[in-house]
């Protein structure tokens, strides 16, 4: 690949990866709520999601989720359940009654385990199947076509793509770790910020309970 095509490639893909979605949701939330490395604990298993799907892409799952309507469909509702999953804890967490603190670093509650947040970032990458297609659609552009082990090149590419990702998720985790210990009646603003985020996330795992399967043709 050309320097200017991998370059290309690596802007893209950072650009891709600053888009607000489920997983940046996840990350700001848990940098709010528990500091900067909570949040990029959870960037760490939205990573490892990305490469699961990677290695499908270059060893030909994806093409295969993208042609079966059953495989699709099971992982679309398994991704759906997760997705909803996740909203009724945060929406739990919004309505709970909490205590009154007009200081913000009284209000940063210790992360629940560094395991339980890399598992729920990682879980709501690898089982959003829109990524695995996303990963079929976007990485082979940038393959060329006279490569002779394109399944290689397809991993490579994928890896910098998740390296890219990982850094954001980092930054967001930084970014929204600082602004919260700067903000005074910073409870209020969680429960808000619990709030949408389940809303955010319910109407993720309905549009993806609704979304078809793509053609086969």
């Amino acid at each position: 690949m050309q320097s200017h095509h991998l370059i290309l490639f690596a802007l893209a893909g950072i650009v891709l990866n600053l888009t607000p979605g489920p997983d940046v949701l996840l990350v700001v939330r848990h940098a709010l709520r528990s500091g900067a490395r909570a949040g990029c604990f959870a960037g760490l298993g939205v990573a490892a999601g990305c490469l699961v799907h990677v290695s499908a892409g270059a060893w030909g799952l994806s093409a295969l989720l993208a042609g079966s309507s059953q495989a699709f469909a099971m992982l679309k509702w398994l991704g759906a359940a997760y997705l909803l999953y996740v909203a009724w804890g945060l929406l739990r967490s919004a309505l709970a009654p909490v205590p009154q603190s007009f200081f913000a670093d009284d209000l940063v509650q210790p992360m629940i385990s560094a395991r339980s947040v890399f598992l729920q970032g990682f879980g709501t990458n690898v089982l959003n199947p829109k990524v695995a297609l996303f990963f079929l659609a976007f990485v082979p552009q940038f393959i060329p076509a006279d490569t002779a082990d394109k399944p290689l090149y397809f991993w490579a590419l994928g890896i910098l793509f998740t390296v890219n990702g990982l850094l954001v998720s980092s930054a967001y985790a930084w970014g929204a770790a600082w602004m919260a210990r700067r903000v005074a009646l910073l409870q209020s603003a969680l429960r808000v910020l619990d709030g949408v985020a389940a809303c955010m996330f319910m109407t993720f795992g309905i549009q993806l309970a609704l979304s078809d399967a793509p053609s086969s043709s």
